[in-house]
């Protein structure tokens, strides 16, 4: 059976990531990067896909589980009839090589455990040469080799393409399993020890998490999604990947399944506004200087993703040999939207930049000519139609969104300009350009009739995105045209009192078939709205049953199906965590202040 996507767990090493389920099999991790190639692909496929499973012998799903306090190692118990057991998974920061790492605990009587290894590379679709060298087993194909190892030794032999070890611990025993990837030209990496491993690992977690500024209500939830954030940054680069998983479905059984392994200009903003509140100074800046070498160019070629060292060719390419999470196809790889155009990223690329500017961190001599450039491109274009936000794959619209963040980065430029004086710049000339927009935005984008903001210009739709028209300073709060789309938003996109980003009914603006679930980010934007907007009760309920949503580990994917009950899209998501911690941190500071 297929588990639930909010079944799984992750772990990491701040390069890449793995999803364990409560059923104790690793059944993603792809290696060395988060978009490298899978070697565990079970999640989009079965186990001859590839899987690690160790977990007591017959037993089903887990009694408990949990992350150890402050860190991103994984505590899952199994209470058997004989005794009960843990296993203990996580991702030692890499000094060269990957490792994988599972330690079994006794914890009363005695438990007989089985373990299974299927290594399959490329995404599930190659069977590796296995041998033994060195007392370990070591799985070669092509430029992926894999060595694994235990300690102390436990029996282990090769079956149908697997490798098994069967075991017992007792009460106090401890058995570990180290997995290490290495280009198999390379000689195989020093080996760690796994136990020193585990207590360097939750020191490092531990000093991490008590950097964190903030001490308010639901600190433990958002000190979890801060974890999870900082679990999917590329540490050589700054870059944040939005997941570190692909092809996990909107819908089930549906086509709306992308490739999540890559950063977002788009979750820039948000992503250093989270960092930043919480404290981690020094993340929000690698974070601005990856940003910085991403759009380096020309400003005509500025994508709206890239690569998690700044790769810009990210070609969109299926996957024919996997059925899919729950039969969910196709499986991609790569993703098409990099080529699409969409003018919010202008918006949140200056409104990045001028908030790390606000926040002291340091400024990069060429940030600010880079800045002037991506506005003198964007003022003959922001009159183009787009692919907005969403990344329609349908025709190019007059988004409201893409307009309102166009005016955001003109709005940056004027407000950097009259902070710093000094500074090369035409302040008047952004002004009226951001003039214009807004005058643009207000005859164009707005209903009378309705009295609200809608998805396009001409259009009749909603779109969960006009919600942040107040955060981002474009109209203020208590404007009856913010009030009203507000409103129109929670009457028309909310199904079970979570919000839709837009319509999926008839011809759909994304000209993809098929429904999806509540998007989990749009519905933290509309309890901010309502904070904003002065029914900050109403918010605060909506954020408490919005975190009840959490996995039993504190996680969220992209999506919820208020119906189903379950998650959808690919998980954990970035947007979301971000949304969580903002609107948490929101709330803490009105708390506060009243």
């Amino acid at each position: 059976m297929t588990q639930r996507i909010d079944d799984y767990a992750l772990i990491g090493d701040l390069q890449t990531a793995a999803l364990v389920g409560r059923d104790g099999s690793v059944d993603w991790l792809c290696l060395p990067r988060f978009d490298s190639a899978a070697c565990f692909a079970a999640l989009l496929g079965d186990e001859d896909n590839g899987h690690w499973r160790i977990a007591p012998k017959g037993a089903g799903t887990c009694t408990s589980r949990r992350y150890a306090e402050d860190t991103l190692i994984l505590e899952t118990r199994w209470e058997t009839r004989t005794g009960t057991v843990e296993v203990v998974d996580f991702m030692p920061q890499r000094d060269r090589a990957p490792d994988v790492i599972r330690i079994v605990r006794g914890v009363s009587g005695r438990v007989e455990m089985d373990a299974v290894l299927r290594l399959r590379f490329d995404y599930g679709s190659i069977v590796p040469w296995m041998r033994r060298a060195d007392g370990h087993r070591v799985a070669v194909a092509g430029p992926d080799s894999v060595w694994l190892r235990s300690e102390p030794p436990v029996k282990t032999w090769g079956q149908q393409f697997a490798t098994r070890s069967s075991f017992t611990v007792g009460a106090g025993e401890e058995v570990a399993f180290v997995l290490t990837w290495h280009p198999s030209h390379e000689p195989r990496p020093e080996l760690v020890d796994p136990f020193d491993a585990l207590e360097h690992a939750l020191a490092d977690w531990r000093e991490w998490a008590a950097r964190c500024t903030y001490r308010g209500p639901y600190r433990d939830t958002v000190m979890r999604s801060l974890i999870t954030l900082k679990a999917l940054t590329y540490a050589p680069t700054g870059g944040i990947v939005a997941a570190p998983t692909t092809s996990l479905p909107e819908e089930l059984g549906g086509v709306r399944n992308w490739d999540y392994r890559a950063c977002w200009l788009r979750d820039s903003s948000l992503t250093l506004g989270a960092l930043l509140s919480a404290g981690y100074v020094e993340e929000a800046a690698a974070w601005r200087d990856w940003l910085l070498r991403a759009v380096a160019g020309d400003p005509a070629d500025l994508q709206i993703m890239y690569g998690p060292a700044g790769e810009r060719r990210l070609p969109e390419t299926t996957l024919p040999w996997l059925r899919g999470y729950a039969d969910s196809a196709p499986v991609r790889t790569g993703n098409a939207a990099v080529e699409q155009f969409q003018l919010d990223v202008y918006g949140e690329v200056m409104d990045s930049l001028s908030r790390a500017r606000e926040a002291g961190i340091p400024a990069r001599r060429h940030a600010w000519n880079l800045q002037l450039s991506l506005l003198g491109f964007l003022e003959s274009t922001w009159r183009e139609p787009d692919e907005g936000l969403w990344e329609v794959r349908g025709p190019r619209r007059h988004f409201v969104h893409s307009k309102v963040m166009a005016w955001v980065a003109a709005d940056r430029a004027v407000r950097t300009l009259e902070d710093d004086p000094e500074l090369p710049g035409d302040a008047a000339r952004w002004r009226a350009m951001r003039d214009e927009i807004h005058a643009d935005v207000c005859a164009k984008g707005y209903d009378p009739v309705r009295n609200t903001f809608t998805q396009a210009y001409g259009s009749r739709e909603l779109d969960a995105a006009t919600l942040l028209i107040p955060q981002v300073g474009f109209l203020p709060p208590d404007d009856p045209r913010v009030v009203g789309t507000v409103d129109a938003v929670r009457a028309e996109l909310t199904q079970g009192g979570f919000v839709r980003r837009y319509s999926t009914e008839g011809v759909s603006v994304d000209g993809l078939p098929g429904d999806e679930g509540t998007f989990l980010v749009c519905s933290f934007w509309l309890a901010d709205a309502l904070r904003l907007t002065g029914r900050t009760g109403e918010a605060r309920e909506l954020f408490e049953r919005l975190i009840g949503l959490c996995s039993d580990v504190g996680l969220l994917a992209e999506e919820y199906d208020p119906v189903a009950g379950r998650q959808l899209g690919n998980f954990p998501q970035a947007f979301s965590h971000i949304g969580l911690v903002g609107t948490a941190l929101a709330l803490a500071a009105e708390e506060t202040a009243g």
